[in-house]
């Protein structure tokens, strides 16, 4: 199967601006639009304009905020062995879930792979069980064990910084910080006073919905607050999962050098399930063509040296759906 590609995006020099600074600490106060356009050099009005835009050509998803994982919710990756007949039809039903965030097609017999949450572990597992009820197939249910490297937000234009990583971070979502990531996870609106509009569902003032964010990015809860992007649309078309079978006393090792590979974007250990699923570490890598996203897997198999059994590398060849994680939906395996 081919990845559905869409039109070339067009992009000056502001609109490129504004989603490679951006992607992280963006401005915390009341008139974010207007913050972001004085450092730009442009109006309010315009920042918002270009952000619709961006939005509606499906290369943002939205201006917000990105929860760490597990930080305020459950969450799990599991996967499906579609027959290829069956499979786009199986996709829709798994997307059609509240509690899935991203559906993908990848190369392999288990070939498609999606993230499900729920606020609780309880939702999340009703979720898997009633898609394994509704597609008739059998879930690989692959929790993290523990996270090494979470950051899609990388500079798309030019060279990647330093790498940004709250992997460490134990704080917890209070009840407080569970509504306001319910109230802004389909992102700010684009509006002059965005969180004013946000307080207003909740029945909070203004500096208080402020601070609250802002107390979560210090804490961690929140990983980043900004532009977040669909990378497909900008290039990025090979969404690359290398998955690792190592040694179990040096796989931790291991992740920690994979961690600091600059084209590495997220880098996790989740369980193997025998005898279906050998593979106990995970990593992303984010390229604009297949053989850019080999030569970095490539200098990851020789950094794990002896300490590697097999390895495999999943593309992804299309993606369903993609979207932040819900906060607001309590229950979605009995939503869906």
């Amino acid at each position: 199967m081919n990845a559905r590609v869409a039109p070339p995006l067009l992009l000056d020099e502001t609109d490129r601006r504004l989603v490679d600074d951006f992607q992280r600490d963006a401005p915390v106060t009341a008139q974010p639009y207007s913050a972001l356009g004085a450092s730009l050099g442009i109006a309010e009005g315009q920042v918002i304009a270009r952000l619709e835009r961006l939005i509606a050509a499906g290369a943002v998803s939205r201006f917000g905020v990105v929860a760490r994982p597990h930080a305020a919710g459950a969450s799990t990756l599991a996967a499906l062995a579609a027959p290829p007949d069956r499979l786009d039809a199986v996709a829709a039903r798994v997307s059609a879930f509240a509690g899935v965030t991203h559906n993908y097609a990848r190369e392999h017999t288990f070939n498609l792979w999606f993230v499900v949450t729920g606020a609780t572990q309880g939702d999340v597992a009703a979720t898997l069980a009633a898609i394994e009820a509704q597609t008739g197939l059998a879930v690989l249910d692959l929790p993290m064990e523990r996270a090494f490297h979470i950051d899609l937000g990388f500079r798309l234009f030019g060279e990647r910084g330093a790498k940004a990583n709250v992997c460490g971070c134990k704080a917890l979502a209070n009840d407080d910080e569970r509504a306001l990531l319910a109230a802004m996870e389909q992102g700010l609106p684009l509006t002059p006073r965005p969180f004013a509009d946000i307080a207003a569902r909740l029945g909070w003032r203004e500096d208080e919905a402020l601070s609250r964010l802002e107390a979560m990015l210090a804490s961690g809860v929140a990983s980043r607050f900004g532009v977040i992007v669909k990378h497909r649309a900008f290039g990025y078309r090979a969404n690359a999962m290398a998955v690792w079978d190592l040694d179990d006393a040096q796989v931790d090792a291991v992740a920690e050098l994979f961690a600091r590979e600059p084209s590495v974007t997220l880098c996790y250990r989740r369980p193997r399930r025998l005898p279906d699923w050998r593979y106990n570490l995970f990593c992303m890598v984010h390229a604009t063509d297949r053989a850019a996203a080999l030569t970095v897997i490539d200098s990851l198999k020789g950094k794990a040296g002896a300490a590697l059994r097999d390895n495999q590398i999943l593309f992804s060849t299309r993606c369903y759906k993609q979207r932040g994680a819900s906060f607001a939906q309590r229950d979605a395996g009995r939503d869906a």
